[in-house]
């Protein structure tokens, strides 16, 4: 059977940067529970429970959430550099940051370059306190990879937008206090430059979400419909009609400080595919030691494809849009075929609901199964690399922007309507 490990790469980060490094492992030592860094450590439900209700607060006393933020909104001030190696020590150590994505990588980010000294006031401080909680509206049924194409509309009522339309995909809305918005305020303008960016609360009349149940019962995407919802006229970030220059940066944040440590999930399932194999007595079959082989090549090409990203924006060389086409459309068709291997290996067992479902079954990114459809780990995962070639612009849209930016191919004809 092939054994492989994933080393570090053979850089050197400067001085000051290594020093970070030691501060922050120190820092890590000091307050995981005791034990933590042992092979083999679990925590009881009990201590799991204690952990899950005191971890934040030693985040905060630690100054480690949203850390890049300027130090007069709560943050550290780290540059891009330390904030990567911040997440390569928390991963290393398989500490977990604080699970709000949306709000701390987001839109927090894009309030602080965008925004008003009032919209900062307003809004910074409950994001990094972790009281309010947030969606991205931007997808809709005929708008994913063409976002541009947009159709909800918000028009200005004296002082208030009036907001018309539906989002779909749209992830943890059952959730959120606000969705930050992409709304047509033009209609006759072109495409990109009739857009807004606004900030909308959803608990009011004119908000309704609708879950998607997938196949394992997740439902953490939802339909949201807006009927004359209503946001103040203020709540526009980046100014009427910048909408789509603002999005771009608030996806900019998806990448960047996580390059150097995305590839770790797929590593980790892939040591799960490697273990079902040698459990099973089914690594001595060549066809399926040389899959595996190639399937560790893929999780290698992240890794670098990572560095990669980071030499990117360090150097300020402006390639982040094609070089994340190209590390999109990758890791999430690399994803999908990893997760059909590794229900290959499982075979029929692959076919058998083991896991606890309802509200102990636990998935990844906090999915939670159903009791009358207990998915397992594997079978959850499996299930949501199908959707991953799509989210975030299709695989499809991805080869359309590499042929077109770095391979000079002309632009696909568009479809007569």
């Amino acid at each position: 059977m092939v054994v492989a490990t994933l080393s570090a790469m053979d850089l050197t980060y400067p001085t000051e940067a290594e020093s970070f490094r030691k501060e922050i492992r120190t820092w890590l030592e000091e307050n995981l529970p005791n034990g933590w860094f042992e092979p083999d450590f679990q925590l009881s439900d009990d201590e799991r429970r204690e952990f899950n209700e005191n971890w934040t607060t030693k985040l905060f006393e630690g100054g480690w959430i949203c850390a890049g933020w300027p130090t007069e909104y709560g943050g550290k001030g780290l540059s891009l550099l330390e904030q990567v190696v911040l997440n390569e020590e928390f991963a290393r150590a398989g500490a977990p940051f604080r699970a709000d994505f949306f709000g701390d990588t987001l839109v927090g980010p894009t309030i602080l370059q965008w925004g008003t000294d009032e919209q900062k006031a307003e809004f910074i401080p409950g994001i990094l306190q972790g009281k309010i909680a947030w969606c991205q509206g931007f997808s809709e049924p005929n708008s994913g990879s063409d976002l541009a194409s947009l159709k909800t509309a918000a028009v200005l009522d004296g002082d208030e937008w009036v907001i018309n339309g539906q989002k779909v995909w749209t992830t943890q809305a059952q959730h959120a206090d606000y969705v930050f918005l992409l709304a047509r305020t033009d209609p006759d303008a072109p495409q990109h430059a009739g857009i807004s960016y606004l900030l909308v609360p959803m608990h009011q009349p004119g908000v309704d979400v609708r879950p998607i149940t997938q196949v394992d019962g997740t439902a953490e995407f939802n339909e949201v419909f807006f009927d004359n919802a209503r946001c103040p006229k203020d709540n526009v970030i980046g100014g009427v009609n910048n909408g789509w220059k603002v999005a771009m940066t608030t996806l900019g944040f998806e990448r960047g400080s996580s390059s150097t440590t995305g590839y770790r999930r797929f590593l980790k399932e892939w040591e799960q595919i490697v273990g079902d194999a040698k459990r099973l007595d089914k690594n001595g079959d060549p066809i399926l030691r040389d899959r595996l082989v190639r399937a560790w090549e893929k999780v290698k090409i992240m890794q670098i494809n990572g560095y990669r990203s980071l030499t990117d924006a360090l150097n300020d060389t402006h390639h982040a849009a094609l070089l994340g086409a190209c590390n999109k459309m990758f890791w999430s068709e690399a994803h999908r075929d990893s997760m059909e291997l590794a229900l290959d290996v499982l075979g029929l067992e692959g076919q058998v609901l083991t896991g606890k479902g309802g509200a102990e079954g636990i998935l990844p990114g906090f999915r939670r199964g159903r009791a009358d459809y207990p998915v397992s780990d594997t079978q959850a995962s499996f299930f949501f690399s199908r959707s991953e070639t799509i989210w975030g612009g299709t695989a499809e849209i991805q080869r359309n922007i590499i042929g077109e930016r770095a391979l000079g191919l002309p632009k696909e004809p568009k479809v007569p309507a």
